[in-house]
């Protein structure tokens, strides 16, 4: 079993101030903040940042990776007795989620790439929880039978990015979207 290796008390400091500055700068200028802006806010040089994050898709994952884990468990949470509504919901949830969130629906539809294999990756986690969505609404006759997980996440990863920073309007066009999913 490979070992997962563990920081230093500076390196985690390091880490989590790349993250926050990340974070900030995200929230400001979306997926394709500047790296070096970045690396100067955390008070770190370049390669500390790459040390930490070897890629654009890694750093962002990591800068969405605690809200998308709520959304999972919220959805893991799911009774399971209305499997049609509670897909409908948690997709609606995922996509204003998304459009709330600058950058992340571009970060999602980039895959895990560069990521290694002790990263938890968020994109693979929420595809995890839809996928138990699908099946449950699938098998019960509750979903198109040309629908998949990645149909419904490129939906909402869609919707949120055309309507970033409005999550209303991304709600109601990811509603109307959804009532040609189901037979």
């Amino acid at each position: 079993m490979a070992q997962v290796k563990r920081l230093r008390v500076d390196g985690q400091r390091n880490r989590e101030r790349i993250v926050a500055a990340a974070a900030e700068l995200v929230a400001r200028d979306g997926a394709q903040a500047s790296l070096e802006e970045i690396a100067r806010q955390a008070g770190v040089g370049s390669a500390t940042l790459h040390r930490h994050f070897p890629s654009r898709q890694a750093l962002l994952e990591a800068v969405f990776r605690d809200g998308v884990a709520q959304l999972c468990a919220r959805a893991a949470a799911q009774p399971g007795k209305e499997p049609a509504a509670e897909l409908a919901a948690w997709l609606e949830e995922l996509t204003v989620y998304t459009a709330t969130h600058r950058g992340l629906a571009f970060a999602l539809l980039g895959g895990p790439a560069g990521l290694t294999a002790e990263d938890i990756c968020c994109t693979d986690m929420l595809r995890d929880v839809l996928n138990v969505l699908v099946a449950r609404a699938s098998s019960r006759g509750a979903l198109h039978a040309g629908a998949t997980t990645e149909d419904l996440m490129m939906l909402a990863n869609a919707i949120a990015v055309a309507n970033e920073k409005d999550p209303l309007t991304a709600r109601r066009v990811l509603r109307l979207a959804l009532t040609g999913i189901r037979p």
